[in-house]
């Protein structure tokens, strides 16, 4: 699959995902569920970066993916039906497609590891006694500030 987009200044080419991708924690993503494009960066490299489409956005639609489904709720919940990484960090397009290719994997294995439970904490009775006398010293010290007929200041 291959499309011609306009986005401004550079024309981008979408293209489907060549290969599957497999995260570190082993989860397989079929290559028909990716798609990338490449645009102009900026930074380094000159004139090359100029007139090279170098800078790589790839994509997951979730919904086309094999992941469990676990796992899909957690990523469009964070993400969106799209999940998408980039990178314009190299002067070389390849090295921004693996990059960016990593780093969709990382979104996908963050998705993947399940939330941590929250264990409640019990406060501790020292921290109570403290909160309590200061709570009595404020009042006093707000008592001692008002002026009764009959007390002494």
């Amino acid at each position: 699959m291959t499309a011609l987009s306009d986005a401004g200044p550079c024309q981008t080419r979408i293209m489907a995902g060549d290969d599957d991708l497999t995260t570190d924690r082993g989860l397989r993503v079929p290559g028909a569920a990716l798609s990338w494009w490449a645009t102009r960066s900026g930074g380094p490299g000159g004139q090359h970066a100029n007139t090279s489409d170098t800078a790589v956005t790839i994509e997951l639609d979730v919904g086309a993916s094999t992941l469990p489904s676990a796992v899909k709720s957690r990523l469009r919940s964070a993400h969106g039906d799209a999940v998408r990484a980039s990178s314009a960090d190299s002067r070389s397009q390849f090295r921004n497609r693996q990059r960016a290719r990593k780093r969709l994997g990382g979104l996908i294995d963050a998705a993947a590891a399940p939330p941590k439970k929250r264990r409640p904490t019990k406060k501790t009775r020292g921290s109570n006694r403290r909160r309590l006398d200061a709570k009595r010293q404020q009042s006093e010290k707000k008592k001692n500030r008002s002026w009764k007929p009959g007390r002494d200041h």
